[in-house]
């Protein structure tokens, strides 16, 4: 039997704090555990990645407890913005790094701030053994950024599961965007589009309020009751009633490495309308005749996001060429045995 560690943020199981991160280091640590892996978990709890002394030292035990040689995969929330507890280890250790988001691409850092977090990655990344990212985009970019050898970079990409079709609206108008509240989401940029667009549309956000509070805040002085609805974070049965329900998925951010929302409302034939940015446009992906099966805008452009909604909301046509080419693409959706394969071949092949 394989062995590997997997070192993970310590709130990867808390379902009142859900994140695609979250649910991807989940499905593929199940995953590998299926496929006969012995998968020995390291939780982590701290405010990765800029944590307290005291974090640092409970990752510092976490990874002296590996034993020498071992295969260790390392969640890069977790590890890209401490090198120098990392570092120590690779020499021992054979380290995997799980890229979901680069770390200066949070929205809001100081340029100093994102400056400093994109070189204690860089310090990070370089001693690792293998580098896996969530999108062909974000792997090819960490290469160059980083000069990472390409064999040492890989691509994993989040799979999803089979869902059954959502019937849609003759109106289109139950808009949905499923996101952590938060300013990187820019749940603002789809508010101040809403404003301008008139029709029977509603909108429900689906996420966790507690990440920005101020945001937050600022976001309810925009919100049009009962047209827009604050629901916090969903889950199974709810989550799934959510999707069911929609006519169209928006997901409006400044940065995205692949966008796993978007690939669950295709799953159930639900088109997309998402900032193109990063790994979006590979999640959104076209359907077997080409046609693709949402629509993507520049990021931070109210004025084209609510140009976008109008021709949603105003032309059936439209609608239900985009339905035609959602229901088409989700036949050739990723699986997370796909994820997990991928995941396996890197580990396997690390020396």
């Amino acid at each position: 039997m394989r062995t590997v560690h997997f070192v993970l943020p310590g709130g990867v199981a808390d379902p009142g704090a859900p994140s695609g991160g979250n649910r991807y280091d989940r499905l593929v640590s199940a995953g590998l555990t299926a496929a006969g892996w012995d998968v020995h978990h390291h939780a982590v709890h701290g405010g990765w990645p800029r944590p307290r002394d005291t974090e640092r030292a409970a990752l510092a035990e976490a990874l002296s407890g590996v034993p020498d040689g071992s295969l260790a995969l390392l969640d890069g929330l977790v590890a890209c913005g401490v090198p120098e507890v990392v570092a120590p280890h690779a020499g021992r250790l054979r380290l995997a790094v799980l890229v979901h988001l680069p770390l200066a691409d949070e929205t809001g850092l100081p340029p100093a701030e994102a400056a400093a977090l994109d070189a204690l990655e860089r310090e990070t990344l370089r001693v690792a053994a293998a580098v896996v990212a969530t999108s062909d985009h974000t792997a090819r970019r960490l290469a160059r950024q980083h000069g990472l050898p390409a064999d040492r970079t890989h691509v994993a990409v989040p799979g999803v599961d089979p869902a059954p079709l959502a019937p849609g609206s003759d109106s289109g108008g139950r808009l949905l965007c499923v996101a952590a509240v938060t300013p990187r989401k820019a749940q603002d940029v789809l508010l101040d589009a809403l404003a301008t667009v008139a029709g029977p549309w509603t909108c429900e956000l689906v996420g966790a309020l507690d990440r920005a509070p101020e945001y937050v805040a600022g976001l309810r002085r925009k919100v049009v009751a009962p047209r827009v609805r604050f629901t916090g974070p969903l889950a199974g049965e709810a989550l799934d009633a959510a999707y069911a329900g929609a006519d169209l998925l928006v997901l409006p951010s400044h940065a995205e490495t692949y966008g796993m929302v978007l690939t669950e409302a295709l799953a159930r034939g639900v088109p997309v309308l998402a900032s193109d940015v990063g790994g979006v446009p590979e999640a959104v992906g076209r359907a077997p005749d080409g046609a693709v099966p949402g629509m993507l805008v520049p990021p931070g452009d109210p004025a084209t996001l609510a140009a976008a909604l109008r021709r949603w909301l105003g032309e059936p046509e439209l609608r239900e060429r985009l339905r035609a080419a959602a229901r088409a693409r989700r036949e050739a959706l990723p699986s997370w045995d796909a994820t997990v394969t991928s995941i396996e071949i890197v580990l396997k092949g690390m020396r």
